[in-house]
């Protein structure tokens, strides 16, 4: 790739690869927004895949992007499908415990941690 120094430069780039890759990203298509609270004091992320005995949450969406708000400024967008496959190797790797949750802890998830998340989602 090569580099250049000119602001103008930059913003077309940025323009054609990074605002045109959001908006068709956002566009039409079904996103599904989590916000947590405590993600940004514990650095974890919940993520629930049965409630009340029941497929529910991630298992059920029918959502192909997830974005998770962790805290006021930032979030992490990620395909459905590759946030399942990254619950799968994560849990795999010990890197993702079960854990009860909810409302009154009737729903079951993985608990992650973002680092753990965002990494193995840029390596990919």
């Amino acid at each position: 790739m090569n580099y250049n120094s000119d602001f103008k430069y930059d913003l077309e780039f940025g323009i054609l690869n990074g605002e045109s890759w959001f908006h068709e990203l956002v566009t039409d298509k079904k996103i599904e927004v989590k916000c947590d609270r405590l993600s940004a004091i514990t650095g974890n992320v919940y993520i629930e895949f049965e409630s009340r005995g029941k497929p529910s949450g991630i298992a059920t969406t029918q959502a192909e992007y997830y974005v998770y708000k962790y805290n006021e400024e930032a979030a992490l967008i990620i395909s459905t499908e590759q946030l399942k496959e990254r619950c799968r190797e994560l849990y795999r790797l010990g890197l993702a415990k079960k854990i009860k949750g909810g409302d009154d802890n009737t729903s079951e998830g993985l608990l992650i941690k973002l680092k753990d998340l965002v990494e193995r989602n840029q390596d990919k």
